[in-house]
């Protein structure tokens, strides 16, 4: 077994038996193929199956000394993922990624907006032209429903349940789920929709996809990140943010309001409770708030 089929293998059992989102599986593939850049680097000829734990060793040495912590923690978790999935398929007996710990991170917290800072990036867009609503609308759905941003781009006309105030979202690994919508939330899609989306030209294919580029095909994620970045830099906004942080800012303000920790995690998608628990580290303030007004023994 040579690392070209060993990685196409590795991206079907992803795929097919974990479930895998495409964004994921790639990842995955990129830390693969730092592994096999350093073999071919260094003239070294091990296999999937032979390759030592020396050499791993080695591998991992060396990218310490190019990424930060966080991503080197990352290849690791990538590597040994790959190595027990071929203990799995009976290719080898041992993991030579087992000894190797990954370096201590501190939690990372989701950077998050205010409720001001939200309005103002959302006033801030220039509704004289086109796409104008249409930007409004996304930035309304991506913090009014928390989406992520291969969930907005894949959003559908089918999938908007107004009637019943519910979206239906396809996460990762085509997980789908339905998410309440809010009133102003609708209005603003239904404008684009409407007023705007009913007028374009739009190509084959692309007929259900809710959100459009002006050449009427489906809106890349790089798209997302620029109306995000410059909606920033015209409110003169010195965070530095992405479509993710309406996300974070979307389950940090309901937590802060009370929202019950489970439903926010089934409203953003999480399988384990645990990624969800991050935003009780936010606003400690709060939580001693709650505390003290709502424990028998304050």
């Amino acid at each position: 077994m040579n690392w070209k089929h060993a990685i196409q293998d590795y991206q079907h059992y992803l795929k097919l038996e974990r479930g895998l989102s495409q964004n994921s599986i790639n990842s995955y593939v990129l830390d693969m193929e730092k592994l096999v850049q350093f073999l071919e680097s260094k003239n070294i000829a091990d296999t999937p199956i032979n390759i030592s734990k020396v050499t791993v060793q080695r591998f991992i040495y060396e990218l310490a000394q190019q990424v930060n912590p966080r991503s080197q923690a990352r290849t690791i978790s990538g590597l040994k993922s790959f190595f027990n999935y071929l203990i799995f398929e009976d290719y080898r007996q041992d993991n030579p990624m087992e000894l190797i710990e990954s370096p201590k991170i501190g939690r990372k917290l989701p950077d998050t907006l205010s409720v001001d800072e939200i309005n103002q990036l959302i006033e801030a867009i220039d509704l004289s032209k086109p796409e104008g609503e249409r930007n409004r609308a996304i930035l309304e759905t991506l913090y009014g429903c928390g989406l992520r941003v291969s969930e907005l781009l894949e959003l559908r006309l089918s999938d908007l349940y107004f009637e019943e105030d519910f979206i239906k979202v396809t996460g990762k690994g085509d997980k789908q789920r339905f998410v309440p919508i809010s009133d102003i939330n609708k209005k603003y899609i239904n404008i684009y929709r409407n007023e705007i989306r009913v007028h374009m030209p739009i190509q084959k294919g692309n007929e259900d996809i809710l959100f459009l580029n002006r050449r009427g095909r489906k809106l890349t994620r790089a798209m997302i990140f620029t109306i995000v970045k410059q909606l920033a830099e015209i409110i003169g906004l010195k965070k530095i943010i992405s479509p993710h942080t309406f996300r974070h800012s979307f389950a940090t303000h309901l937590l802060n309001n009370g929202a019950d920790l489970r439903a926010i995690q089934q409203m953003l998608g999480h399988e384990s409770i645990t990624t969800t628990e991050v935003y009780t580290h936010i606003d400690r303030v709060h939580l001693g708030e709650v505390m003290q007004a709502f424990h028998p023994r304050k």
